[in-house]
Formats: C-alpha cells, sequence, structure tokens
C-alpha cells in the first residue's frame, strides 16, 4: 500500500509539471492581461511599467522557474483581476462546483444502477428497448443543449395545443403536457447555508436544492447514458458466466444471483470507468455553468481565460490535475477492496 501510494506520488508531481508547462506555453496566445486590467485609456508608458512589475516581460523560462520555485512553496501567485491570492480565489469557487458534481454522481448512481441492472435482466422487454433508445439519444445530445431544453421547459414554460379550443379530454391532454416553467435557472439562490470557511452549501435549504436540480440533471446527463449500457453490458455478460449458472442450479433464488453474485462483479468495470468519468465530470461543468451561471471553478476558468489571468488559468489546471489524481487513486483503492484479488503495486500474489 505505501509503495503503491508513493508512485501515485510520483505521478502526480509528473502530471503537475506538465500542466504548469503547458499552461505556460500557452499563455502568449490568451492576450494581454495587462490590457485586461487598465483598458486602452492608460497609455502605452504605464502598461509597460506595470508589465515590469509583474515579471510579463521575462523569458517563459525565468517566469516559469519563478512560478514553480513559488507553488513548492504554496504559492500560486495572484490572480491579475482580483488581486488576490489565486488559491484563494478557486477556493471561493469550489464548494460550488463540488456539490454540483456531488449531485450530478448521485443522480447517475440512483438512476444508471436499476436501470442497467433491469435491461440485462429483461433484455428484450419494451421498457428495456426503450431506455436503451433513451440512452442513445442522450449518448447523441451536447450537455448545453439539454441544459437549454431543461430551461425552457422547466424554468420559460412549454405550452402544448394538441386540441385547439377544446374541453374534456383535449383540454386535459393539452395540459398534460404543458408546464408552468418556475424551478429556478440561475446561480446557487438565495439561500446558501455557511458551513466552514468559504463553503456555503446548496444542500441545506430548499431554495438552495431547487437552483441544484436543472444544472445537476443537465450535468448528469452526459454519463447516465454511458453508465447504463456500461451496466447492462457488464450484467449480461456476468449473467452467462459459469458461476452465475453454478448458483442457478444450486436452486439460489435469483433475487440473491443477481443482486449479490452478479452486480458484485458487474460493478468492478463500472467503477473503474465511473472514476474516471467523474473526474472529467468536473472539466465538463465548465459548459453547465455558464449556460446555468452557476458560479463555480468552470465558470471562474472561462472568465479568467478572457481576462488572460494567467496565475488563476495555471491554478486550476493543475487543482484539477489534482482532482484527477486523487479521484484515481481512491478508485483504485476501492477496485482493491471489492476484489482483493487485485494488487495495487502491480506485483503477482
Amino acid at each position: 500500500m505505501i509503495a503503491f501510494l508513493i508512485k501515485r506520488l510520483m505521478h502526480a508531481i509528473l502530471v503537475m509539471f506538465v500542466i504548469s508547462v503547458l499552461a505556460f506555453a500557452i499563455q502568449d496566445n490568451l492576450g494581454d492581461p495587462v490590457l485586461q486590467m487598465v483598458g486602452q485609456s492608460v497609455p502605452e508608458s504605464e502598461r509597460e511599467e506595470i508589465r515590469e512589475r509583474l515579471g510579463l516581460n521575462d523569458s517563459f523560462l525565468v517566469q516559469y522557474v519563478r512560478f514553480a520555485k513559488n507553488a513548492v512553496q504554496g504559492d500560486f501567485g495572484n490572480s491579475y483581476f482580483y488581486r488576490e491570492p489565486a488559491l484563494e480565489v478557486i477556493a471561493r469557487h469550489l464548494p460550488a462546483t463540488l456539490e454540483l458534481v456531488f449531485a450530478s454522481t448521485l443522480i447517475i448512481v440512483l438512476f444508471s444502477v436499476p436501470i442497467g441492472v433491469y435491461s440485462a435482466i429483461k433484455p428484450r422487454s419494451p421498457i428495456s428497448r426503450l431506455f436503451m433508445g433513451v440512452s442513445i439519444i442522450g449518448i447523441s445530445i451536447p450537455v448545453f443543449l439539454t441544459a437549454i431544453v431543461l430551461i425552457q421547459i422547466f424554468a420559460i414554460g412549454v405550452t402544448v395545443t394538441l386540441f385547439p379550443e377544446s374541453t374534456g379530454w383535449g383540454a386535459w391532454l393539452n395540459a398534460l403536457f404543458s408546464t408552468e416553467g418556475n424551478m429556478p435557472s440561475f446561480g446557487r439562490g438565495y439561500e446558501l447555508v455557511n458551513v466552514v470557511g468559504n463553503w456555503d452549501t446548496n444542500l441545506a435549504t430548499w431554495n438552495g436544492l431547487q437552483h441544484l436540480v436543472l444544472p445537476a440533471v443537465s450535468l448528469a446527463s452526459i454519463m447516465l447514458p454511458l453508465f447504463i449500457r456500461l451496466i447492462r453490458a457488464e450484467m449480461m455478460e456476468v449473467l452467462q458466466s459459469e458461476y452465475v449458472k453454478y448458483a442457478r442450479a444450486k436452486g439460489i433464488s435469483m433475487r440473491r444471483v443477481y443482486f449479490v453474485h452478479a452486480l458484485k462483479n458487474t460493478m468492478l468495470p463500472v467503477i473503474t470507468v465511473g472514476g474516471v468519468q467523474i473526474g472529467t465530470m468536473v472539466a465538463y461543468t465548465i459548459l453547465t455553468e455558464t449556460v446555468f451561471q452557476w458560479p463555480g471553478m468552470g465558470l471562474m476558468f472561462l472568465d479568467a481565460i478572457n481576462r488572460a489571468d494567467i496565475p488563476l488559468i495555471v491554478s486550476y489546471l493543475m487543482i484539477v490535475g489534482v482532482i484527477f489524481v486523487v479521484t484515481n487513486t481512491i478508485v483504485d483503492l476501492i477496485y482493491g477492496m471489492v476484489n482483493p484479488t487485485v494488487k495495487l503495486t502491480g506485483k503477482p500474489a
């Protein structure tokens, strides 16, 4: 275990190094941060003085070495726009993103497991075919389009007139397919509860949960169809294995065969893929947060690009890299607990 953690730490250092080099390499293509800070009205002489003070006129190597020395000490520099440490800016936006990813993950788990298992047990049923058809559509639709559709239906409202000027059943069907559109779709709401430090949570109030629903469903729509199809495929393969056939032959109840013998082994590859995909969701929040104006790291990152805020961009990319490394490490540890025959160090048993 110790050897595995040391190996992962070395991988994390390498990942952070590569990310920081790439982030610094593209900074010249992001625009002039000084111009974003002071505007066009400031004379060129003053702008040049600011560039000199910030060290922007130094060579790439000098700037990177200076950043690396400070980063080792936990200092990622000050944001040009916010004029405060970049890590503090990220820490202020991180809770919103983590709660959005958590809510989306919860939706994915609650829906993908039962739907995937049912579709595997009864692959030819009309409901299973419906789930598979909807999942194909879900995989094909980009997240921003899903977000816009959700806003139109549940926030703005839709009026469907199938039977004009009708009463009775016609009016009832018109009302059935119409929505009033009263769900909030902008920001995090006004009833946030402070947990600790900069962490204001949406999970403690009804207003906060209402604001969380549409962004979470939108973000979950990226991975939910994938997980449904993955669980279905793995479950169907496991159900054809010899040990499942043996369990059936012994007269074990089908419920136990499905949810103890088969599902446990189905979840092994799902855990592996799920850990990577959940880490990817942190990056996918950029589009979701932009559409819903959710004040998380994704929206902050886009603003930082528009402002050419190099310290904030580099800090964001490195934090996301850390999240990926930590997530993958936790997934490997969970995989080892679920399947003890797996050796984390890669050495033979």
